[in-house]
């Protein structure tokens, strides 16, 4: 045991576990994460785990936006009002705007890049991180989530989702930032008037500069839920089996012969999860030393559009349909102003749109356009377990992988 240490002292290592969060290094598409920089400064950043620079580049995003007027000249352009853009737009500090705008976009895709290289020599490294830690204040560990329940959080209330995949500084940071939109904005209150039927008293007491604000951030906290769900289910993953096979592979277990007299093996499928490592565990204490794990290789498979619990490989219509549904709410919130409806029902009119062409695309892509085929993992059984005891223990160990959960048991 004492050869397997989680020191997070390799020169690499794909991950860090600690009660603010699990911070991982993972492949990322270099377009996607600059979309989210052109969405609002910052968000980049954040999916890259680059804190610091992304609250930097995010409050400044707020402070220049406020000071000029930009959400509001944004309404009034799309609206055809470009008169009375110009007249809002404060042009003393625009050119500011612009280039640090610039920045985020190309520094994030910059950033992209180069931590996609760093992944990959760190993966060849395979150097162990630790998986578990405790303080006085909190306790972090990798589990599996489910990105679907991550995705439905995160639609009730901003930061909601984020909680739930432990990424506790971020989720802190959008629930004050959702509170403050809601407030400026006067959206609830808009909305309730809209619920009474009530659509020009809804118009009028929305706020269009603060408004503009809640289309690319609601989205993107649902899509920063969903994504690390899915990563951190692979990090789990990645981990456990590495740890299986370092503790539970004896060679010389005699897969033929049991090694003596009187004993018998139980054969178990499991999935990746902190039950099987319960199985294992309850097993030994209860004096059964001769299992081996055995984890499985993924089986090659066309991606699917939506990820679970078991099977995610992060490519789903959630990239480009939560793009494109900040992008077509904006638009739709903008022009509600002067359409009858108003801009909540036009802007949730817009990111529906938006979510239906995107997965329209991704489904398009996937049954009509050829392509190289995917890995997609835990389909089916991910871990076989093999245990050797003595024919009195049978029925004992049988219920004990049947209490944690095994897919199926079977004797030799």
């Amino acid at each position: 045991m004492d050869n397997f240490q989680n020191t997070n002292k390799a020169r690499r290592y794909k991950a860090h576990v600690s009660i603010f969060g699990t911070t991982q290094l993972h492949q990322r598409n270099p377009w996607t994460i600059a979309m989210w920089s052109v969405a609002f400064p910052g968000f980049g950043h954040f999916l890259l785990n680059k804190f610091f620079r992304g609250f930097a580049l995010f409050i400044w995003e707020i402070y220049i936006n406020q000071i000029t007027n930009l959400n509001h000249a944004i309404v009034h352009t799309f609206t055809g009002n470009f008169e009375l853009a110009k007249e809002v737009l404060d042009v003393r500090m625009i050119l500011m705007y612009i280039p640090v705008y610039l920045f985020a976009i190309w520094d994030s895709y910059r950033t992209t890049v180069d931590m996609n290289n760093i992944y990959k020599l760190a993966k060849r490294e395979d150097a162990q991180f630790n998986s578990f830690s405790i303080g006085a204040f909190e306790i972090n560990y990798l589990d599996k989530r489910n990105p679907i329940m991550a995705m439905l959080w995160a639609m009730t209330i901003p930061s909601i989702g984020q909680l739930y995949t432990h990424r506790i500084v971020l989720a802190g940071f959008t629930l004050i930032w959702t509170a403050v939109f809601i407030y400026y904005s006067r959206f609830l209150e808009a909305f309730i008037y809209l619920l009474n039927g009530d659509v020009v008293l809804s118009n009028a007491v929305l706020d269009p500069q603060w408004l503009l604000y809640i289309p690319s951030f609601y989205a993107f906290t649902i899509y920063d839920s969903y994504i690390g769900a899915v990563e951190n289910n692979k990090l789990f993953e990645d981990e456990q089996r590495k740890y299986l096979k370092s503790h539970y592979q004896n060679y010389n277990f005699n897969y033929k012969k049991v090694s003596k007299v009187g004993n018998m093996q139980i054969f178990a499928t499991f999935e990746h999860s902190n039950y099987l490592e319960l199985a294992i565990t309850e097993l030994e204490e209860n004096g059964i030393e001769n299992i081996v794990a055995i984890p499985l290789k993924n089986r090659t498979e066309e991606r699917k559009l939506f990820d679970n619990l078991h099977q995610s490989d992060g490519v789903s219509f959630l990239s480009k349909g939560l793009i494109l549904a900040f992008l077509f709410s904006t638009v739709g919130a903008s022009i509600g102003f002067v359409l009858e409806w108003g801009p909540i029902v036009w802007g949730l009119i817009g990111a529906g749109s938006g979510i239906v062409l995107g997965f329209a695309i991704d489904f398009f892509v996937k049954k009509v356009v050829k392509r190289k085929q995917r890995v997609l993992r835990g389909k089916n059984s991910e871990v076989i377990l093999i245990v050797e005891c003595e024919q009195h223990q049978k029925s004992h160990v049988e219920s004990i992988l049947w209490n944690q959960l095994a897919l199926g048991v079977s004797e030799l």
